[in-house]
């Protein structure tokens, strides 16, 4: 997503959840690129910290939705964006990415190799009228990255191989996603504590699995 603010010589700062700057290889990168930790059980100091950057004429990337969309629609989202941009008084620039998918996300193993097209798209800057609620910003926001997603996903230069390869496409496109509500389901389960336990693996397991795989 940060690629799409170069050609305007600008760099973004991204809020992420703090647990990624603890990573062992991520998190000094994170904190080096001087990106915003979000505590989501104490979000506040984040958005403090966000609010201020925009008003020293920084741009700060949000995600919206909090998390990674299974469906691969846009999900609902969190009132934090139009809240931050009313207080700061900037312009939201609504964003969508198709194709990273392909690459990584969430049940499916990380696919390492070159040449998956990945589009990124940035639409008009929407600017909070006098008095408007972040609420009424957030709808008019939602629609915006809503109408960003279908041009990519109608732009994107490849298509499924075949049918075991269509679960990167969204149930109305055809493919064999989640539906958004069995996403939501899906969803509201792990924030529960009751999804499967995932074993994280060592930096030396993993290093000794990319190795294998060469």
């Amino acid at each position: 997503m940060g690629l799409g603010a170069l050609p305007q010589h600008r760099l973004v700062r991204f809020m992420a959840k703090a647990a990624v700057f603890d990573h062992w290889f991520a998190g000094r990168f994170m904190r080096a690129m001087q990106h915003i930790p979000v505590d989501r059980t104490a979000g506040a100091a984040a958005f403090d910290l966000a609010v201020r950057a925009l008003k020293d004429g920084e741009v700060v990337g949000v995600f919206p939705e909090a998390t990674i969309s299974r469906s691969f629609t846009v999900k609902d989202l969190k009132a934090g964006a139009p809240r931050m941009a009313v207080q700061a008084g900037v312009p939201i620039i609504p964003a969508a990415v198709w194709g990273g998918q392909r690459v990584a996300t969430k049940g499916h193993k990380v696919q390492w190799r070159r040449g998956t097209p990945v589009l990124v798209l940035l639409g008009e800057p929407i600017v909070a009228e006098p008095g408007e609620k972040p609420q009424a910003l957030l709808r008019r926001t939602r629609a915006a990255m809503e109408a960003l997603l279908d041009e990519a996903q109608r732009t994107y230069p490849e298509q499924p191989s075949g049918p075991e390869d269509r679960w990167w496409l969204p149930v109305h496109l055809g493919g064999t996603a989640p539906t958004p509500e069995e996403a939501a389901v899906a969803d509201a389960v792990r924030a529960a504590g009751k999804g499967p336990k995932v074993v994280k693996k060592s930096p030396l397991a993993r290093l000794k699995g990319l190795v294998a795989r060469r």
